[in-house]
């Protein structure tokens, strides 16, 4: 079965005057059309690096340093630049997390919208801008055709990130990669986004990758989850099962942590310290010097992901045999 979306043994390094640092480590997963996929973390675990890899849009001194990125068949990862122009914001579109770095302050939303058409369809000016008011119209946007003749800051946050939304849709995509899309939006507003870019997924028939450090979020959007740390993928599967019965101690953490995923009256908890810096990963499992599991095997050596619960869930970890009972969501 060829998937819209391969990631096999994925490695992004930064090489810098010290030496190369290694930001992502070996990380592989897919994407069905259709398929809402999470990736999950803390700030520095990698998440929005993997998906501007996906896309080669890192900047130098990053680069692609081994693995293979295939979308819909084609190998893309060591594309040309015209090439890879032809895929990105055409088939694939990202979304970013604040949508004011994303708009040009000084051009009317119509005016970046037709750009962007014009960019990538063989289309009339004319045209363009139909195809814009028609995105805004899929967006709920309140009177498109008043939108497009204004400016970004004369609109909520809410509202521009819908806008960006529209963007991202104008030439069709298959993919999109959505970027921490809700930040700095309210909770009402970033309930309403996430359940547009699901309804987006079903009607256009597009995969989503949805990269965030709030676990709660994708519980309630995406099918399956890719839990990151220090650059590795440290747990995989099925939603309702990681949700349910976590494996990774740092996921378990995450959950601990987290009010939406607690049972009512149980008291929250933290992960102590804090994600390792690119240069002072430490030896074996990257993890051990915040695990409450951890033993010398930990510090010694690094844990590969291994099947577990039926082959619905993989996790890296050596003290799987103590983390298959769901008690230990209150250690």
């Amino acid at each position: 079965m060829t998937h819209l979306l391969e990631v096999e043994n994925l490695e992004v390094r930064f090489a810098l005057r010290f030496g190369d640092l290694t930001a992502i480590d070996d990380i592989s997963f897919h994407l069905d059309k259709k398929e809402k996929l999470g990736i999950v973390g803390e700030s520095g675990a990698g998440k929005s690096v993997t998906g501007f890899a996906i896309i080669n849009l890192l900047s130098k001194p990053g680069y692609i340093a081994g693995g293979r990125i295939r979308f819909e068949g084609r190998e893309i990862s060591r594309l040309s630049a015209e090439a890879l122009r032809q895929i990105r914001g055409n088939r694939i579109s990202m979304i970013f997390q604040d949508p004011m770095m994303t708009l040009n302050p000084v051009l009317t939303i119509g005016t970046q919208m037709v750009e962007t058409v014009l960019a990538h369809r063989r289309v009339g000016k004319a045209e363009a801008r139909a195809l814009a008011l028609e995105k805004l119209r899929k967006v709920y946007i309140p009177s498109p055709e008043k939108r497009l003749d204004q400016y970004p800051h004369e609109m909520s946050g809410g509202m521009r990130q819908r806008i960006v939304i529209a963007i991202a849709l104008l030439t069709d995509p298959a993919l999109i990669i959505a970027d921490e899309p809700t930040t700095a939006l309210d909770v009402t507003i970033q309930a309403g986004i996430m359940e547009l870019l699901t309804e987006l997924c079903e009607t256009e028939e597009m995969g989503l990758i949805l990269i965030t450090h709030d676990l709660a979020v994708v519980s309630q959007v995406t099918e399956r989850i890719a839990v990151m740390y220090a650059g590795r993928i440290i747990e995989t599967g099925y939603t309702a099962d990681i949700v349910a019965h976590p494996r990774h101690p740092y996921t378990i953490g995450l959950i601990n942590s987290l009010p939406g995923l607690r049972q009512a009256g149980s008291r929250l908890e933290q992960i102590p310290g804090m994600m390792p810096n690119l240069t002072a990963i430490p030896a074996g499992c990257a993890f051990h010097p915040r695990c409450f599991l951890a033993t010398p095997e930990c510090r010694a050596a690094r844990p590969e992901l291994v099947a577990v619960n039926g082959g619905r869930q993989w996790a890296a970890c050596h003290r799987l045999e103590l983390t298959a009972g769901r008690n230990l969501l209150h250690h």
